[in-house]
């Protein structure tokens, strides 16, 4: 008998086939072709019969040409850094599809010639925290940091507090990162107390500047002690404070995390933060501070080096500009409402699945107000949903917590409900097939 595997058309045969067509435009002929070919090393193993080769390869078409998936974040963290950090506002993702084509990113179109690069975006900055003489924007915060120790301190000693020599993840930490630069680190303090004295002591010629670093994702109590920008400030060499998570103005519900415009105010000579973690942007570096320190750093060729593109401009613009961003709203969400979607949620679910809605604790994540305890509510779920959901289409999320599964609502739009019900259900359904 002949090998009904000698049946499989060819891959351009299947390729011919107008079906692929659409693909074929948008995910680029090499995408499809592999999806082809593993189709038909499914029916070579004898999954599959012939004639269905094509109805496979269908069937598995990414829906992007990328590999990156979306993700229903469920976890109760705000700002997943796992995840992508902040979930850009639908003003941004709008601003990402206009800068995507051709744009007026570095013309000026009044005159025709060479304008500031994202001028628009810095105007955007500048407006949101006036207490800036000048603004900057790099391709992330750890790179504001080092741009401003490489230009301020290279060479040279940097006074820092022996407990703000914090990692600040992935195995970075700031004592490399800064040294990496050229400039030399002078600590000061113990592990858990710093004076002013300290400080004014170590500086002499040699110091660059006096750097604050807020900790961000970690906490420290009991007999300890720190001293405020206000202070170190009346110091005779510039103060740099590292903010971390990009809070530009105080918020109610973080009264500890520090901010731009109050570091400035109390008289930061340059501030450094992230966008995209509380300011809800896209990733990059803000640089804030007096106008000849932020020219300095923009003129210095490193700087080119750090430049972002045009889509993080737009975005970051959008952010600024825009209406709140999902951050913002999930900050200032109510614990109450988010009960009401997530019994909404359950009695979506019906009787098919085991759930019940549970109070929840969540967190702000990213590095941002450690410590912080946001009430939140959530769906609870058998443990044996979490691999389902996570490799469902959309992909979701959640944490498990005493062999449950806590789908947190905090960072989830309300109008992604329906759709998280839908694959809760999908879920079920798999599990329902697989026991």
């Amino acid at each position: 008998m002949d090998d009904p595997r000698r049946a499989i058309l060819s891959t351009d045969a299947l390729l011919a086939d107008p079906r692929l067509d659409d693909a074929c435009r948008r995910l680029g002929r090499a995408a499809v072709v592999d999806v082809v070919r593993r189709a038909q090393a499914v029916c070579r193993e004898g999954r599959i019969e012939p004639g269905q080769v094509l109805d496979q390869a269908l069937g598995t078409l990414p829906a992007y040409a990328i590999s990156l998936r979306q993700v229903v974040n469920a976890t109760g963290v705000v700002v997943h850094t796992n995840l992508g950090r902040a979930p850009l506002s639908d003003a941004a993702r709008t601003a990402l599809q206009v800068a995507a084509g051709t744009t007026d990113v570095e013309l000026d179109l009044e005159t025709g010639r060479r304008g500031r690069r994202g001028g628009s975006a810095l105007a955007a900055l500048s407006a949101a925290v006036p207490e800036a003489e000048g603004a900057h924007v790099v391709n992330n915060g750890a790179a504001a940091l080092a741009l401003a120790a490489a230009v301020l301190a290279g060479g040279k000693e940097i006074v820092v507090a022996r407990g703000e020599m914090v990692e600040i993840g992935d195995g970075f930490r700031i004592p490399d990162l800064l040294e990496a630069t050229g400039a030399r680190l002078r600590e000061v303090g113990t592990t858990n107390r710093a004076s002013l004295a300290d400080y004014d002591t170590a500086i002499g010629d040699d110091t660059g500047f006096v750097l604050k670093v807020h900790p961000s994702n970690f906490v420290v109590t009991g007999f300890t002690a720190s001293v405020p920008v206000s202070e170190l400030a009346t110091l005779p060499v510039p103060v740099v404070v590292d903010i971390g998570s990009g809070l530009l103005r105080r918020h109610p519900r973080l009264p500890d995390e520090p901010d731009a415009a109050s570091a400035l105010r109390a008289g930061a000579a340059l501030v450094t933060a992230s966008g995209d973690k509380l300011l809800g942007g896209p990733q990059c570096g803000l640089l804030l501070g007096v106008a000849p320190i932020v020219d300095r750093l923009r003129r210095h060729p490193l700087a080119r080096a750090y430049r972002v593109d045009k889509l993080t401009l737009a975005a970051l613009e959008a952010t600024l500009t825009g209406p709140p961003t999902p951050v913002a709203r999930a900050l200032e969400s109510d614990a109450a409402a988010l009960r009401d979607r997530a019994t909404a949620l359950l009695e979506a679910l019906g009787d098919a699945v085991e759930a019940e809605v549970v109070d929840t604790l969540a967190a702000v994540g990213g590095g941002g107000a450690p410590g912080v305890e946001l009430p939140s509510a959530a769906v609870s779920l058998p443990e044996t949903f979490a691999a389902p959901l996570r490799l469902g289409e959309p992909s979701v999320v959640g944490r498990v917590r005493r062999d449950r599964l806590l789908l947190d609502l905090i960072a989830v739009e309300p109008s992604g409900d329906a759709a998280l019900a839908d694959a809760v259900r999908r879920a079920a359904k798999t599990l329902d097939e697989v026991g």
